[in-house]
């Protein structure tokens, strides 16, 4: 477990975010939706600041379980940094009325910069065994049935964009029979982009390569046995090789964040688990990355006469 300083540090980041929001939302008087009943609005005993760390640093540990996280590091260890925390129970309640904030939290503060190079790839987010399928509830609606390099599964895919420098550019989520080369999904994730963006075979597609060119951005991806006759540049071939950043990015949010897990009892917390996963993945101290140096020649070509 991560020390308390650090959790401070991402508590004085997330407040100054939400104190930013709430200045926001003032100014915009926003009122409030009519009901012909009324309701109580009663504050909670924690801040939001609080609840979004407390979602953050699930994330950060080592715990498996966001049950035994809260009970025994929230409460326990870090009462004293939390002092009028909810109960398991009420805690698990409330979390789904942040999912605003924590996406802005998320767009504005955690995601990084397209440098002209980024790489792009998909992954699945399984909601339960495939041989729990037929008996599955929360996710029978949504979620579908896909297919991958590693087989069969039911649930969901996060496509992600990163730059050389490990940090996320852009996400998507979609249904586990979602073909990749969507051309309506890429071009959200890719809106915000520009340059060139390396990714595996399976967004080999021309209509695809055509779409993004037409947005200033070059779709490098490896070549099928079949295709012979098509120019690579070095730098594209050698870059193309060092395409397992995005990949081992993919393995560290299943790995060390809980980005994927069978436990789920709502949508709701089920997108907040994901949005608390990708920014935790932001505050990691170390990510993959590339040492790329740009450097440039003044070369004189001479021709014949």
């Amino acid at each position: 477990m991560f020390s308390k300083d650090k959790v401070t540090e991402i508590f004085c980041i997330v407040d100054d975010f939400t104190k930013e929001f709430e200045s926001r939302i003032k100014h915009m008087k926003l009122a409030q939706l009519a009901s012909d009943k009324p309701h109580r609005n009663r504050a909670l005993s924690m801040s939001d600041s609080e609840i979004l760390t407390i979602l953050i640093c699930f994330h950060l540990g080592a715990h498996r379980t966001f049950k035994h996280y809260y009970q025994q590091i929230v409460q326990d260890h870090w009462a004293d940094l939390f002092p009028k925390s909810l109960s398991y129970n009420r805690f698990v309640e409330v979390q789904s009325r942040y999912f605003i904030v924590l996406a802005l939290f998320l767009k504005e503060k955690s995601l990084g910069k397209c440098t002209g190079i980024s790489f792009m790839d998909s992954t699945t987010i399984k909601v339960c065994r495939n041989q729990r399928i037929h008996n599955h509830k929360v996710f029978n609606a949504l979620a579908e049935r896909g297919k991958s390099s590693m087989g069969w599964f039911f649930g969901f895919k996060l496509h992600l964009i990163c730059n050389e420098k490990g940090e996320l550019l852009s996400f998507y989520l979609t249904k586990g029979n979602v073909d990749d080369r969507n051309p309506k999904h890429i071009k959200k994730l890719t809106e915000q982009l520009f340059g060139k963006i390396y990714a595996d075979k399976g967004y080999l597609s021309k209509a695809l390569w055509e779409m993004l060119f037409a947005d200033g951005i070059q779709l490098i991806t490896k070549l099928r046995k079949n295709m012979k006759g098509h120019i690579m540049e070095l730098k594209d071939k050698l870059l193309l090789r060092k395409r397992a950043i995005i990949e081992t990015i993919n393995d560290e949010l299943k790995n060390l964040c809980q980005i994927e897990h069978t436990r789920h009892r709502s949508v709701n917390n089920f997108i907040m688990n994901i949005l608390g996963a990708l920014v935790a993945y932001c505050f990691f101290p170390k990510k993959p990355s590339l040492n790329i140096q740009k450097v440039k020649t003044n070369q004189l070509f001479l021709t014949a006469a």
